[in-house]
């Protein structure tokens, strides 16, 4: 297969940065996209308590996303360090046990559903009319599972093996595939909310065999390793996934700090405005995947770069793709912030039509969101800034603040003062407070080393 010729140890830094980021960035908009237009087709094609039944399973579908992006930058930064040392063999053995326990775990996890599923829909938040809605949507997806979780390693992976196109084609090929099964199974074959569940299976399903077909046909250097099955084997087995876990726990807390802000979001303006206040927030809910893969795609781009290169003991090149990651955040965050301020109308009409009471709760409330865009997409950025370079400690610290600490009292406490925008600002405060941090140990560091 031709290779994107990609030379991590000597090519210029921006050059590679670019040729790393400009496929990442389209890849992740199509599975942003495809989110997206699942919102827009269930919203116009199958109701508003449709839609409130995704968003209510958005949550654990985002766990799962979550689990995968954990060991994918776990294993890739493990793999990027001993590839620039030259251990050929010891970044595919990390490889083959980081999608086998992927694997492994997603299935469980599928089966515990199929079993619970009742029992999980109504943990979620399903009541009424919404339950049997969202049953519908949990029973197909769950098979998904595994694939979204096989091709959230397998991207990064891909990329690590000098591939970044084809991690693209991972990503656009099945939203493509979702996009038509969705018109096809609610408008034309009229089969609701069951008829999209079923093309977002078939859809993630595509992805995660194109990542099987690509490790097992096209690898060059992250091929899979025949692992002995012996108790040695297996202790090194769970160390070397325990190291994944702790390298790329921060990775699984960013899917879990959207997937808690549904979560809270969901009960705090059910709470405040009812069923009209959760279609609006579902709007937000679509729009925050596209935010937070700005974040992400430029973290992931520069991730392979700064761990080949640190595990190389180049530091000046470090440095380099730490500040263009940096640079790239501020302006692709700034861009995003301005344009669901100002188009906040807009964006919603996509999902909600005008005469609703949703559109114009969600209209009014978008630009607070936005205010907190860059400073979202600026901690992702610093924090697989630290994930690349194995501190995994404040990575995970600061994680901990945007999912937990930060969040959660946001929700809670400024409605009390600033009423339904303070439920609309949660987002952005939690953010902001977050970033203070970051740029406090930014500081605390650079005077350290000085």
């Amino acid at each position: 297969m031709d290779r994107d010729k990609l030379d991590f140890a000597q090519e210029d830094i921006g050059s590679l940065f670019r040729k790393m980021f400009v496929p990442t960035i389209i890849g992740m908009a199509c599975m942003a996209l495809m989110t997206m237009i699942d919102g827009v087709f269930v919203g116009h094609g199958a109701g508003s308590d449709a839609l409130a039944a995704v968003n209510i399973f958005a949550p654990l579908w985002l766990a799962m996303s979550g689990i995968g992006l954990m060991f994918g930058i776990g294993c890739s930064v493990v793999a990027s360090i001993h590839l620039a040392q030259g251990n050929l063999k010891a970044a595919r053995i990390n490889i083959t046990q980081t999608l086998l326990a992927v694997s492994l775990i997603t299935w469980l996890i599928t089966a515990i559903m199929s079993v619970f599923d009742t029992q999980m829909a109504e943990f979620l938040g399903a009541r009424g009319v919404v339950l049997p809605l969202e049953l519908d949507y949990q029973h197909w997806v769950s098979f998904a599972f595994w694939a979204i979780c096989v091709e959230s390693v397998g991207m990064l992976v891909i990329r690590l093996d000098g591939s970044p196109k084809f991690a693209m084609l991972v990503s656009s090929v099945p939203s493509t595939v979702n996009v038509v099964l969705d018109y096809l199974f609610l408008f034309v074959f009229d089969m609701g909310l069951e008829g999209v569940a079923i093309a977002t299976m078939i859809g993630c399903n595509v992805g995660g065999l194109m990542v099987v077909f690509y490790i097992l046909f096209l690898a060059e250097k992250t091929r899979l390793y025949r692992i002995k099955a012996s108790i040695k084997s297996l202790k090194l087995t769970f160390r070397n996934l325990w190291q994944q876990i702790k390298l790329g726990a921060s990775g699984l807390l960013g899917d879990v700090s959207i997937s808690m802000l549904m979560f809270v979001g969901n009960y705090v303006f059910l709470h405040y405005l009812g069923n009209d206040g959760v279609a609006a927030f579902s709007v937000a809910c679509y729009i925050l995947p596209f935010c937070f893969m700005s974040g992400s795609a430029i973290a992931q781009s520069a991730q392979p770069i700064i761990s080949f290169n640190y595990g190389a003991g180049v530091h000046h090149r470090v440095h380099k793709a730490k500040n263009v990651s940096l640079k790239t955040a501020i302006v692709i965050g700034s861009l995003v912030s301005l344009a669901l301020m100002f188009g906040a109308e807009i964006v919603v009409g996509v999902f909600l039509p005008a005469h609703c009471k949703a559109y114009h709760i969600a209209s009014e409330g978008l630009p607070y969101l936005a205010i907190g865009i860059l400073p979202l997409v600026l901690n992702l950025t610093y924090i697989g800034y630290h994930q690349s370079v194995e501190e995994a400690l404040p990575a995970t610290i600061f994680s901990t603040m945007r999912c937990f600490l930060f969040l959660v009292p946001c929700f809670l406490l400024l409605p009390l003062f600033l009423g339904v925008h303070g439920i609309w600002f949660a987002i952005a405060a939690s953010e902001i407070l977050t970033l203070f941090f970051v740029a406090f140990n930014q500081i605390i560091n650079k005077k350290i080393k000085h």
